[in-house]
């Protein structure tokens, strides 16, 4: 959720600390912090974005080549100064992504023991319990490790103290954090993208694990002091890829990075004449051979690309399916079944609630595990037994667009593979299946091609408060899709339904002042997804129709109508939801509200 930069190098670590913070805004922007070590230790902290914080350090001429950087998504306390991290100690400063769980039962202990609060917010209970273990264990590595064994809950950290400007010690236990190693010094920060402007050499932390970096490199070990090495990777994430080019907003960016996205996650299948279980690791045959059922277990976008594919797993492949959302799946009494396939999707691939499953999954017996994930380097790909990377590249806008799609045809792989598995899917078949999943890029393109006619869409929602969207079989999860792009970035208040569902409830709120958004492609429930819309406009509601080429439903009064430039069959989920993001990205303009950045959410959900 929050992002945390740290530095400790031979030049003043300011710039590089408050540009690290601009790459991470994505994960948290409701305040902002830095403390370096100059003789003394100076903070700064602001409410609101990195700009805020920068105009700070400008003005006052921070510098020092010690420091530690926070940008916040508040969870304890509200966004304020006084809540924005660092948090100080005496001469120690601390920031921190996740949650604390104890932090009530350590404050109370630790004002027993004379220690002022200033805020509200857990983090400071970590601040001074580090400085209370100072008085007994005078060296700061072993005294933050002494603290971690206090912690419970999710934390990555990063402290440092007045009087030991040559280091910052860091831990990390369920939140995210990375070394960066560098000729001028040592680095740490929560995502890659904070430190590509430092080096590409990487070390990712294990759950765990404490560090100490230094000038002159640094060294690992688990809480209990015993020493680690974990291997220095060469990131190959490109600084040009976090970076917004020629786009207004990262979201449209993305968007419009679709076919690209699309064509590098099916690269492997580009001249391949078969599907081969060994796309999803080398493993794969066994697990999936012997796979009974398929459990998907994601979060918000990603459990909608999930629902997707359970209606291409069981109409495809012939296996049962179950789609759980994380965070409720490990908090009510399941049936485990060991033969099940557990798939977990995540685009950061550090969602506590899916790691968390995914762990509760395990415990109950089922250690088929695969992850569908944008990261490779994520905790998630690490902590399952087969994995799918989908090559989205950085995904920066909170509303997924990318990472949604090219998760879906991660899916649909999964699903030809067991397919061709479990004997459904013979030669021609497969041969017709590759020729059209490689021509998905060029047919996202050409739906990218209606944004002009989508802009004039979006001008009819400026003044509307709801919106209704509606689907059928494997587009009621579009639907669903749609309807959270448009909550998530323009504040109007979205729902979606199952189109025949119209009647059983949601039509009571239709009236003229109701869009209703229709993903209609020409399919086999098309003709009954055209009675459902009879039913709205009966009752004065205003439709607009996603439609294929070949639909014959036409532009009337009350009635707009995009065709699709064309149908394509059970894929035709991937191309339906593109024209549902630009509508929502364009009526976010309309509205004037924050496209990147929408209020009260972050991108990466680290904490439950």
């Amino acid at each position: 959720m929050c992002g945390i930069v740290a530095a400790v190098a031979d030049r003043n670590v300011v710039p590089v600390l408050l540009e690290g913070l601009r790459k991470l805004e994505y994960r948290g922007y409701d305040s902002a912090g830095l403390a370096v070590l100059n003789g003394g230790l100076q903070r700064l902290r602001a409410v609101g974005r990195v700009a805020e914080l920068a105009a700070q350090a400008d003005a006052v001429r921070a510098a020092g080549t010690t420091g530690i950087a926070h940008t916040r998504w508040a969870t304890h306390g509200v966004p304020s100064e006084r809540n924005a991290h660092p948090h100080v100690s005496g001469g120690l400063a601390v920031v921190h992504n996740g949650i604390i769980e104890n932090h009530e039962a350590l404050r109370e202990r630790l004002k027993a023991d004379g220690y002022a609060f200033t805020s509200d917010t857990d983090t400071e209970v970590v601040a001074h319990l580090v400085e209370k273990k100072l008085k007994s264990v005078p060296d700061l590595f072993d005294a933050v490790r002494a603290a971690l064994a206090e912690l419970e809950g999710a934390y990555a950290l990063a402290v440092m103290r007045e009087d030991d400007p040559s280091r910052v010690v860091v831990a990390r236990e369920g939140s995210p954090l990375l070394l960066g190693l560098a000729d001028d010094g040592c680095y740490a920060a929560s995502d890659a993208s904070a430190l590509l402007q430092v080096t590409r050499r990487m070390v990712y932390l294990e759950n765990g694990d404490c560090a100490e970096i230094r000038r002159d490199g640094q060294r690992i070990a688990r809480i209990d002091g015993t020493p680690v090495e974990r291997p220095v990777i060469e990131s190959q994430l490109s600084a040009d890829a976090v970076e917004l080019g020629t786009y207004d907003h990262y979201m449209q960016k993305e968007i419009f990075e679709q076919p690209d996205a699309l064509a590098n996650t099916l690269e492997m299948v580009g001249a391949a004449r078969s599907l081969q279980p060994g796309l999803f690791g080398a493993a794969a045959a066994d697990a999936l051979q012997g796979a009974r059922q398929v459990l998907i277990l994601a979060c918000g976008t990603s459990w909608h690309a999930g629902l997707v594919a359970r209606y291409w797993l069981e109409a495809i492949a012939g296996i049962p399916c179950a789609v759980e959302i994380a965070s409720e799946y490990r908090y009510r009494d399941s049936v485990p079944d060991p033969e099940t396939l557990v798939v977990t999707i995540s685009q950061s691939g550090e969602t506590a609630d899916t790691l968390a499953a995914l762990q509760h999954a395990r415990s109950l017996g089922m250690t088929r595990t695969l992850a569908i994930c944008n990261v490779p380097e994520s905790s998630l790909v690490r902590e399952t037994a087969l994995r799918f990377i989908t090559r989205a590249g950085p995904e920066i806008g909170v509303a997924s667009t990318k990472a949604f799609t090219t998760q879906l045809a991660a899916l649909y792989l999964l699903t030809l593979v067991l397919a061709r598995l479990r004997g459904r899917l013979d030669a021609a078949a497969e041969a017709r299946e590759l020729k059209a999943l490689r021509h998905v890029p060029a047919a996202v393109q050409k739906v990218l091609d209606l944004e002009p006619a989508i802009k004039d869409w979006a001008r009819l929602f400026g003044g509307k408060q709801h919106a209704l969207f509606l689907g059928r079989g494997r587009h009621y999860p579009i639907a669903l899709e749609g309807a959270l792009k448009l909550k998530e970035i323009s504040y109007i208040h979205a729902e979606a339904y199952p189109a025949g569902e119209l009647k059983h409830g949601p039509l009571a709120l239709v009236d003229k002042d109701m869009p209703v958004i229709a993903v209609a492609p020409n399919d086999a429930l098309l003709e009954k997804l055209k009675s459902n819309l009879q039913e709205v406009r009966a009752r004065g509601g205003e439709l607009f129709v996603f439609a294929d080429a070949d639909s014959e439903i036409a532009d009337s009064e009350g009635v707009h109508v995009l065709r699709l430039p064309e149908h394509y069959g059970a894929l035709s989920a991937l191309l339906h939801v593109v024209p549902l993001q630009l509508l929502s990205y364009h009526v976010a303009l309309v509205k004037g509200t924050d496209v990147d950045k929408p209020r009260n959410l972050a991108k990466s959900v680290t904490v439950e």
